[in-house]
């Protein structure tokens, strides 16, 4: 059914008031952090027509060390959870696709357990964890918060990983092993290479996830493992809130994560879709 011209005009209003909503965040984001605080409560959004831009909020925030140290931790907390979460999430998803486990739970029971743990508040288990943290001697510290995250995106990994192999054909396994290879060549050589665009898309939004991780980097951290989404939060001050600094912070933490999607954007498309039209 073609819609007619005024249908047509409608539809495109409609989703340019959506997309002008969605993106306004970023842009009020990119505007105050190239006024000075003077110009900010300043009723002016056009830069260089209304008012004259500055890169003095980011020189002064890469310069920060307390930036620049969150910046390094939230990189290798997100980094090492990522590649340990994906890691044991495959190895798991492969032996639910693979094997066929006839205990007390079955592969059903451990997939809807892994499922049922993604659903998880983490409210629910932050005390816990804290004082768990507390007697280990590890609050402050990158690896509290690496163990707390690599912990709860290992259901995530499991279920997509799970569903990525499954995709696969089953003759391809049982070929390999007709030719003689054993279930960990055939995970190397076999299952990986073929599910490379779920593994890619798994990292990403698992990396995303735990860059942007708030609830435990702020309970578990106060000066050495800082991260950025807590130095975000850190903006609001005696004298109030410092929106140029907030900006700023803001989109030094979407940088990354949006550099490494356009990267593997090919990869990622792909990985979100793959299995998605199996008859």
């Amino acid at each position: 059914m073609r819609l007619r011209w005024y249908e047509k005009l409608i539809m495109y209003v409609i989703l340019g008031v959506f997309a002008v909503w969605a993106f306004f965040p970023f842009y009020w984001a990119f505007v105050n952090s190239i006024k000075i605080p003077s110009q900010i409560f300043q009723k002016s959004w056009i830069p260089v027509v209304q008012f004259k831009p500055t890169l003095h909020n980011w020189k002064v925030e890469l310069s920060t060390p307390m930036v620049l140290e969150a910046l390094r931790n939230s990189t290798i907390v997100a980094t090492v959870s990522t590649i340990i979460a994906v890691f044991l999430g495959t190895l798991v998803g492969f032996a639910l696709t693979v094997f066929r486990y006839r205990g007390p739970f079955k592969n059903t029971d451990i997939y809807i357990f892994f499922l049922t743990q993604r659903i998880l508040p983490p409210v629910v288990v932050l005390m816990p964890l804290y004082i768990i943290m507390k007697n280990l001697h590890l609050l402050d510290t990158v690896w509290a918060l690496i163990i707390v995250d690599s912990t709860f995106n290992i259901p995530m990994a499991v279920v997509i990983m799970r569903e990525m192999f499954k995709s696969l054909p089953e003759e391809i396994f049982e070929a390999a092993l007709v030719d003689g290879a054993g279930w960990g060549r055939i995970f190397t050589k076999v299952a990986l290479p073929l599910s490379a665009p779920g593994l890619v898309a798994t990292s990403m939004i698992i990396f995303s996830y735990v860059w942007n991780e708030f609830l435990f980097a702020v309970s578990f951290s106060f000066t050495k493992a800082v991260t950025l989404p807590v130095i975000v939060a850190g903006t609001q001050q005696n004298r109030g809130i410092e929106f140029w600094y907030v900006g700023t912070r803001s989109l030094l933490v979407m940088i990354i994560p949006v550099i490494f999607s356009l990267l593997s954007q090919r990869y990622l498309v792909r990985g979100l879709t793959f299995g998605a039209v199996k008859g």
